[in-house]
């Protein structure tokens, strides 16, 4: 197994809610910590959402290990940012046997 090449720096941001005095709830995303990570674009499809293209590309995106419970491992819906560009983590798994590596799988959607 090939020792990725972790050259792209990205933010983990993880949603929080807080109550909006309604009855329902504002949602902003925070900042966890940076990592470095090798992104592989997979697959991409585009679709209409309301009469609006959107399209969507699917990421394997690879970063460091970490401890399960740690606030740096990445989890699912949570999200990396790269400036403007958001990749939502869709799951995560070992990328080798030891757990030096996570491969995470997440999606970039654009309006076209």
């Amino acid at each position: 197994m090939n020792t990725p090449h972790l050259n792209r720096k990205l933010v983990l941001e993880a949603p929080m809610r807080s109550a909006d005095g309604s009855g329902g709830y504002t949602e902003t995303w925070a900042a966890m910590g940076t990592l470095w990570a090798e992104v592989t674009a997979r697959s991409g499809a585009e679709r209409q959402i309301a009469g609006a293209s959107v399209s969507r590309v699917g990421y394997r995106i690879v970063v460091r290990g970490a401890p399960m419970g740690s606030s740096v491992r990445p989890a699912p819906d949570q999200r990396f940012r790269e400036g403007n560009r958001c990749f939502v983590i869709r799951a995560v798994a070992e990328h080798d046997p030891r757990g030096k590596f996570l491969t995470c799988f997440a999606d970039e959607e654009v309006a076209a």
